[in-house]
């Protein structure tokens, strides 16, 4: 029997699989994971029948097809998510565990099945993921440094955002392998600090740049941004767009990146009412995500327009 562990490069990711592995060690899985926008994980896996999969923060919807083939060779699927995930398989060898609602993550819901037994991990990720309210909520009754956990949970999920592996400070494999010895965010803090250093130092240098943004759209109720075509822009785009979501929680953002001939773009409800983006998102072709925080991987240039129109639409009435 072999096990495949297959997570999103993001902070949500990376924090579900280190929880599960402290509570369920199986040190010869084979580790399946990307930088976040790459999320078509499971066409990786070539399993054999009573083969276990793990499926963490992954769109089930993007990877139907492959999921299904996993299902039929016989393996066994533990699948966890909060994205759109399209029709559910009705399969005997799947246990999937899908929230939409808008206020989870992945990490939370692993967090219940575990009953809180990695709960500092668990905040670490909502921060990380953009659910500072519910990071608090779950530090109720906690002696938790929330300041150091959040900053934490926020680099940890600005590295997984690029247009490939290389434009990231860490391979997200290796930032688990960092991260998954330790019980506690804390204590990987007190024993790793060269980690969080390089992560923090390359933040703060990628949020400033992101502050020189162009303003291609502004209303009282929405923004969209671009980004210069740089590994920086593609580093920061996710984080910024959160950043912002944060700070007007009443206005949609979009931040528009230039890369390999076309825009990534993500997207941000308002805080106020997390809904929406998924559903501009899958408007077109290489769109997904969820209802608070959706992108889409390549709109081309002259779908400019059109995007900004769907965003008005769906934000701003």
């Amino acid at each position: 029997m072999r096990v495949f562990d297959v997570f999103n490069g993001d902070a949500d990711g990376i924090i579900s699989l280190v929880q599960l592995r402290r509570a369920d060690p199986r040190p010869g899985a084979e580790l399946i994971t990307g930088r976040k926008r790459d999320i078509a994980l499971l066409e990786r896996v070539n399993v054999k029948s009573g083969d276990n999969v793990t499926v963490l923060d992954v769109s089930m919807r993007t990877n139907a097809d492959a999921l299904r083939r996993i299902l039929n060779d016989g393996a066994n699927v533990f699948y966890v998510d909060h994205h759109n995930p399209g029709d559910i398989p009705a399969h005997e060898n799947l246990q999937a565990i899908i929230d939409t609602s808008p206020e989870t993550c992945t990490a939370v819901l692993v967090d219940a099945c575990l009953k809180g037994q990695y709960r500092a991990w668990a905040i670490t990720a909502a921060f990380g993921d953009n659910f500072p309210k519910i990071a608090q909520q779950m530090s109720e009754g906690y002696d938790l440094p929330l300041d150091q956990l959040e900053r934490l949970g926020i680099l940890i999920n600005y590295n997984g955002y690029g247009a490939s592996v290389s434009d990231l400070h860490f391979d997200p494999a290796d930032l688990f392998r960092h991260l998954a010895p330790f019980d506690t965010p804390m204590q990987f803090l007190e024993q790793k600090p060269e980690i969080f250093s390089k992560l923090s130092e390359g933040y703060d240098a990628d949020m400033a740049h992101a502050k020189n943004a162009k303003v291609v759209e502004e209303t009282d109720r929405g923004l969209v941004l671009e980004l210069s075509d740089c590994a920086a822009s593609r580093r920061v785009s996710g984080v910024y767009g959160n950043k912002l979501a944060q700070d007007n929680p009443s206005r949609a953002h979009a931040i528009l990146t230039r890369s390999q001939g076309s825009y990534v773009v993500s997207v941000r409800a308002p805080l106020s009412a997390r809904s929406g983006a998924d559903e501009l998102c899958l408007k077109f072709p290489t769109g997904g995500g969820r209802a608070a925080a959706a992108g889409i991987n390549a709109l081309p240039f002259d779908q400019l327009e059109e995007f900004i129109d769907a965003f008005n639409l769906q934000f701003c009435g």
